[in-house]
């Protein structure tokens, strides 16, 4: 099977990761690259470690915890919404240019905030009995895309999620769910198998922004 048309696509769990798939074989190593540099530059907010007792480790401990809290909020998101643009490009089947990982530094305080934003609508969602924080979570999952690809401000994004989302939120949630499965085979895989099975599940949810746009496109057309 050819890479699909991306002005085809509807968006359906199985069309999108059919397609992701179809993105993943094409542009392997390209994807490749881009989920193991986005391992390194995720690693640092996570790397920290308890090493026990005395004032000055307690203080070294409170120092790395904050440096991790402000790489996760302040740094990182930065690198994963451009990432986001690879994808849409893979799916686009246009040429994949690295440069991009750092293009949210050109949109870096409506990154920061989106994702800032975005988190704590999440968790507040989660105190309320779980359910309203899963469908926020669903129906928030394109706030990094129009971020990147569309260029909007914090409030905008999360409207523009919200409304692509339309309709499809529990679509999502499958996706998400699968996704899980995904990862736990290439886990099962002899470890390496996560890294095709995140570009796929990246690719996927790529595909799943793309063929919303589409179904708005049409709906919009007389």
């Amino acid at each position: 099977m050819e890479l699909i048309n991306y002005t085809t696509l509807t968006p359906t769990v199985g069309g999108s990761f059919s397609n992701g798939w179809e993105v993943m074989k094409k542009y392997f190593f390209y994807l490749l690259v881009v989920v193991i540099l986005m391992g390194l530059i995720q690693g640092p907010g996570y790397s920290y470690e308890y090493s026990g007792g005395g004032f000055m480790l307690t203080a070294g401990m409170v120092f790395m915890a904050l440096f991790g809290l402000a790489y996760t909020f302040l740094l990182a998101p930065v690198f994963i919404y451009s990432s986001k643009l690879i994808y849409i490009d893979a799916v686009r089947d246009k040429e994949i240019e690295f440069r991009k990982l750092i293009a949210g530094f050109n949109n870096y305080l409506n990154v920061v905030l989106a994702n800032l934003l975005k988190v704590a609508l999440v968790a507040m969602g989660f105190l309320f009995f779980i359910i309203p924080g899963i469908v926020l979570l669903c129906r928030l999952a394109f706030v990094s895309y129009v971020v990147m690809d569309e260029g909007l401000d914090p409030v905008q994004a999360l409207e523009r999620s919200w409304k692509l989302t339309k309709g499809i939120g529990w679509d999502i949630f499958a996706m998400a769910i699968i996704s899980f499965f995904i990862c736990i085979g290439g886990i099962i895989l002899l470890i390496v198998g996560i890294f095709p099975a995140l570009i796929w599940i990246h690719s996927a949810f790529a595909s799943m922004y793309q063929a919303a746009l589409n179904r708005e496109n049409s709906q919009a057309a007389p």
